[in-house]
């Protein structure tokens, strides 16, 4: 909702994203004219970016929002007034999503902890990497398996490993117990 905001003010202008969860951001930006630019997760990777590209906005899966006009600093403020101002115009928050959502279900942000993350992630890779339509390693890894895709990193701040899966509107059930069932093996 913020990418489109800042699209109808500027359009054109470019969009930040980490590479947890990306198609809904990425066919959002797109339909509005703009281009998606993807960086790293964390707020030194995402400012940066922002600068590098002269980007309007910035934002992160955890609800971490950059603001080229807030000199590429994260708010909370911010985006609370977007929204409060769009809900206002548009209607329940709830409403506006409900057709993203449906359109990219998402497993949301899961923590493992596994004893060797590093293992844990190569017995991913080596299971998923074969079939994958696409590999990007910005952050973590993260495979492109037509319908569905994941990332897969370990954490910057945290000994965990952090699992986010996305669909084209599927179900994610029986890829999430397979990746969890490498993850604790």
């Amino acid at each position: 909702l913020l990418a489109q905001v800042f699209l109808a003010r500027e359009p054109g202008a470019r969009i930040i994203h980490d590479p947890r969860v990306i198609w809904n951001t990425q066919d959002v930006v797109a339909q509005a004219g703009g281009q998606a630019i993807q960086a790293r997760t964390g707020h030194a990777f995402i400012k940066q970016a922002m600068r590098d590209t002269g980007a309007v906005y910035g934002g992160e899966m955890s609800a971490h929002h950059y603001f080229r006009d807030f000199v590429h600093c994260d708010s909370g403020m911010i985006p609370w007034l977007v929204l409060a101002e769009l809900v206002s115009r548009r209607g329940a928050l709830a409403d506006l999503v409900a057709a993203r959502r449906a359109a990219f279900p998402s497993s949301g942000e899961i923590n493992f902890h596994p004893a060797d993350p590093g293992a844990a992630i190569a017995r991913v890779r080596a299971a998923y990497q074969p079939r994958a339509l696409g590999i990007d390693e910005t952050d973590g890894i993260s495979l492109d398996m037509g319908e569905w895709r994941f990332n897969l990193r370990s954490s910057n701040t945290e000994p965990v490993v952090r699992l986010n899966m996305e669909s084209r509107g599927q179900p994610l059930d029986s890829h999430l117990a397979a990746i969890t069932a490498l993850l604790n093996a």
